[in-house]
């Protein structure tokens, strides 16, 4: 039986995969609520938990209909700071590890562990010494899991149906290019359904490490904006500095995915833009999200 913790945007998409293929998958989300509300939508068994209470993972244990034989830490924070990740993440981990000694946890972490500024491709093997305390707290925990003989997967900024941040900000007119003498910082994405099926792979195929999950086509913000604006007749977004206000720290990297497509998984979506091309869902969700939608119509 596998474990997801966190049914949200990730983690109820691979529970949906992992079920389909036939294995047995139980869901907890954090609220009793959610767990209600997808108990009544799912052909699997949804449950409520609280990963940062060892209480609730104690009771969880006990309620489950058998040992997980995986476990994937796919919770969020809820946009909480460096205190929530620690007790979501760091200490949630811990708690799972501690009831749960024979399974294989998988913990989704981040590419924002990555600090580099210079453009570089970076790989598992680079430099993973974050400055921002959340970030720091990630590669802890990510420390943690793999001291358990874990695996680690390090997501870049997901994207997919209802969910583009780039995309949406552009069409409002509140993107920036940031820095990088005028050319931005590049962005490192992944579609939701690639990020599921690379989770499903390596849960599956029982793999330990760390694993890059993004797609093969890095880019700056200019070049992304340039061809958003060749589809759709929006200005060009202003050049700024870079903004160092966010949770997490202002990088330039370009991450590779090498070492995850060696295992023999592939993207469905290789790039931001194949993805525009060949998802039926993914503009209309976008652009019903748009303040003025008939003002971002494309071309």
């Amino acid at each position: 039986m596998h474990l997801i913790i966190g049914c949200g945007y990730i983690g109820e998409r691979v529970a949906d995969l992992l079920h389909a293929d036939g294995h047995a998958v139980v869901g907890v989300t954090h609220s009793p609520e959610s767990a209600l509300r997808l108990s009544k939508a799912k052909p699997y068994p949804m449950m409520a938990g609280d990963v940062s209470d060892a209480a609730s993972v104690k009771e969880l244990a006990q309620a489950l209909p058998s040992a997980p034989l995986s476990i994937t830490h796919c919770a969020s924070s809820s946009r909480g700071g460096a205190e929530m990740y620690r007790k979501v993440y760091l200490e949630g981990c811990g708690h799972l590890l501690a009831q749960f000694p024979e399974a294989r946890l998988l913990f989704t972490s981040s590419t924002s562990v990555y600090p580099q500024v210079d453009g570089e491709w970076v790989t598992e093997e680079s430099d993973a010494t974050p400055d921002r305390e959340t970030s720091r707290i990630l590669r802890e925990t990510e420390d943690q899991v793999l001291a358990h003989c874990g695996c680690v997967a390090r997501l870049a900024g997901i994207y997919g149906p209802s969910r583009s941040f780039v995309l949406k900000n552009f069409l409002e007119g509140t993107a920036s290019i940031e820095g990088n003498q005028g050319n931005g910082r590049c962005l490192n994405q992944i579609h939701r359904e690639d990020a599921a099926t690379a989770l499903r792979h390596l849960i599956t195929g029982r793999h330990e490490g760390i694993y890059n999950i993004v797609d093969d086509a890095p880019m700056t913000q200019r070049e992304c904006f340039e061809r958003l604006m060749t589809k759709f007749t929006r200005p060009p977004p202003p050049v700024t500095e870079p903004i160092t206000s966010r949770k997490r720290a202002w990088t330039h990297k370009r991450v590779f995915n090498a070492k995850l497509r060696r295992t023999g998984w592939t993207a469905r979506y290789p790039s931001y833009f194949h993805a525009l091309e060949h998802d039926a869902e993914l503009l209309p969700s976008i652009l019903a999200l748009v303040a003025n939608p008939s003002d971002a119509m494309p071309t």
